[in-house]
């Protein structure tokens, strides 16, 4: 593979040329910001979305607060499938706990990116019935390895392209060892004494049959449900991670309780933070000269790149999608690092960090698509990626990515992508901690008519 740098970053399917390998002074620990070990900041839902099956599920699922809905139902004498048809649906949405936090994206899009538009329908992005054959997989020891993606491993698992994947009972960090009244003194040591691994409970690989280099998967979340539980902690300054390492030579590690029907923890008695679970780690095997591999053929997992990995994107809920391009045989699939919430930048190191009661993917083959990146898609956005160790680099590659997603899927010239973009598209930091650092484009489906909506498709 050439190295020279202009000709890697115009070629689609080859390594962007800013991953470089480069010398941590953190030892390559989890969350390493900088070489110097710090990170530096350098410059409504509509009816129409539900089938009947849906309206069915959604009503008996076990989230639905039942003595709400039955107050509400005698209230009004209607049956539950009435409830449903009611004009006044998002009085139910008040008594649904966690299940039913993917259906309200279109009102929570809206308000996040003060677009105020209306989709087109609001429509989920697959068909419910459609999961091909069902898999499961048990973290165990021999499917869950510390803080690698080790493409030197048997699969676990091989599927075929439409196929659903079920993770359940998944572990927390160092391997299942971080658990609630576990210190920061245990978890700091757990670190040092694994140079170069992350902390996250890896699980795979999964092989995906007929997958091959140039090809794109798409990975679509069916299924999100934690557990009652949370970790957010920082490690003692001398461990170099996190943004301020330097601001706070004490570690610390708080658990908190999490209230899965009403989406909340308790940070303190006057302060709750809602929950939002995604997996924070969710990538496939990595192109070869992205990041210095621990040994052939095994790579640390802390830092996310072409092959999305470590992204720690919180908008990738129950009911989005992410479209990873293939750079090894057969993908190779990995996933680990629960969360339960999270705010961008990530700046102490950790999100609301967690296990799953279960995690449900589903993967799509596409064949040859050729993307260099991935691209994330929610009911209300598509999210174009920007990954360097430099956060200034990192913002070109989101704009960059973002204009060339919209000339090509929206008939705009490059010149009115970079305007649109300007005016209408928000960039985020995603996190600060992961070594290369993160920048995310939310590009608003509100903005374009019905029809081109239901036109565009990211692969």
């Amino acid at each position: 593979m050439q190295n020279d740098p202009d000709h890697l970053r115009d070629q689609q399917c080859q390594v962007p040329s800013q991953f470089q390998s480069q010398h941590h002074s953190c030892g390559n620990l989890f969350g390493c910001g900088e070489e110097k070990g710090t990170g530096i900041l350098r410059e409504d839902i509509k009816d129409s979305a539900f089938t009947k099956r849906t309206k069915d599920r959604l009503l008996h699922m076990d989230e639905m607060n039942q003595e709400q809905i039955d107050g509400y139902l005698g209230a009004r004498g209607r049956s539950r499938r009435q409830l449903l048809r009611a004009s006044s649906f998002m009085s139910a949405l008040a008594a649904i706990g966690p299940g039913f936090h993917q259906l309200v994206f279109a009102k929570a899009g809206r308000e996040a990116d003060g677009s105020g538009g209306l989709l087109a329908e609001s429509p989920p992005l697959w068909k419910e019935d459609d999961e091909g054959r069902a898999h499961v997989v048990e973290s165990s020891d021999k499917t869950v390895h510390l803080g690698v993606y080790d493409t030197t491993l048997d699969p676990i698992l091989k599927v075929d392209s439409g196929d659903t994947i079920s993770f359940p009972n998944t572990w927390s960090h160092f391997l299942n060892q971080m658990q609630p009244g576990v210190p920061i003194e245990t978890l700091a040591k757990l670190r040092v004494t694994n140079p170069g691994r992350g902390p996250h409970s890896i699980i795979g690989p999964i092989y995906v049959n007929g997958a091959e280099p140039g090809d794109v998967l798409e990975v679509r979340y069916k299924r999100i449900r934690p557990f009652d539980w949370g970790a957010t902690f920082n490690n003692p300054g001398s461990l170099g991670t996190g943004l301020l390492a330097q601001d706070f030579p004490d570690g610390q590690v708080k658990y908190l309780k999490l209230d899965l029907p009403n989406m909340t923890a308790e940070f303190n008695r006057n302060i709750h933070v809602p929950l939002k679970p995604f997996q924070g780690t969710l990538g496939l095997a990595p192109p070869d000269g992205f990041y210095p591999p621990l040994s052939p053929g095994v790579t640390s997992s802390v830092p996310p790149g072409p092959h999305a990995g470590n992204t720690d994107l919180s908008e990738m809920v129950e009911g989005s999608t992410m479209y990873i391009p293939v750079w090894k045989p057969g993908a190779l699939i990995y996933t680990g690092d629960s969360h339960a919430g999270q705010g961008d930048g990530e700046i102490c190191l950790s999100a609301l960090e967690t296990r799953m009661q279960e995690l449900r993917i589903q993967v799509v083959l596409h064949k040859q698509k050729k993307f260099a990146w991935p691209i994330a898609e929610t009911p209300t956005h598509w999210i174009t990626l920007g990954l360097d160790k430099d956060l200034n680099v990192a913002m070109t590659l989101a704009a960059r990515n973002a204009i060339d997603f919209l000339a090509a899927h929206v008939d705009l010239t490059k010149l009115d992508a970079y305007a649109l973009c300007s005016i209408a598209v928000s960039f985020r930091v995603t996190q600060v901690v992961d070594i290369v650092r993160g920048v995310h484009a939310m590009i608003p489906k509100s903005l374009f008519a019905a029809a081109l909506q239901k036109q565009i498709s990211v692969v």
